[in-house]
């Protein structure tokens, strides 16, 4: 893993007020008394990838099941789209071969032909994408609701003061130690309070 350069700037910044405050000048006489080191509260950071919530083998089980199922809802008009693909080629390719001896009246009918069908792929690959999306976004949104509380509830008992999501900022971490990462942990916590088989229902 790599480490923010925000966390490394906060670092270097809490390392040179640490050196500054603690290199008081000796008290001379008749001089004022120091004033107090100002009390800075400790901070944990910790990194999480929250790509990994969705890894088949090692992610979150309720997302990887609710994408599942969503899928298979979506695998009727996965085939529909590829056999409308299969007719395109297979008629693009007939109109290649008999370009040089077809009738021109024929010819036009099946480029015609093929214009049509190509337009029909792409408004049902479009609706089709549309309605996956939103699909998505209704079995999917309770679940992300329950990370995020659960991110919250996770960090305070591992008295993690700012948690990052290296998934989010990977070009500005530098380097990390292994423990920073808390990705398998969370995944771990989660998995055990939302089973895969916990209900969800979606928002209205």
């Amino acid at each position: 893993m790599k480490l923010s350069r925000l966390f490394l700037a906060a670092l270097v910044a809490a390392v040179t007020t640490t050196s500054l405050v603690a290199q008081t000048k000796p008290a001379t006489q008749g001089a004022p008394p120091t004033a107090a080191a100002p009390n800075v509260p400790a901070t944990k950071v910790a990194l999480i990838n929250t790509e990994m919530f969705a890894d088949e083998k090692q992610g979150i089980l309720r997302i990887v099941a609710a994408v599942k199922k969503i899928d298979g809802e979506f695998q009727p008009r996965r085939t529909e789209l590829q056999q409308l693909q299969t007719r395109v080629q297979t008629l693009s390719d007939d109109i290649e071969k008999t370009k040089n001896v077809a009738a021109p009246a024929a010819l036009q009918q099946k480029m015609d032909q093929l214009d049509q069908l190509k337009k029909e792929g792409q408004r049902k690959q479009e609706d089709a994408q549309a309605a996956y999306n939103k699909r998505m976004q209704e079995i999917l949104a309770p679940i992300y609701e329950d990370i995020g509380k659960s991110l919250d509830a996770f960090g305070k008992a591992q008295g993690i003061t700012l948690l990052l999501d290296a998934s989010k900022i990977a070009p500005a971490i530098l380097s990390a130690a292994d423990a920073t990462d808390v990705t398998r942990a969370f995944i771990a916590d989660f998995n055990r309070q939302y089973p895969a088989t916990a209900s969800v229902t979606p928002p209205q």
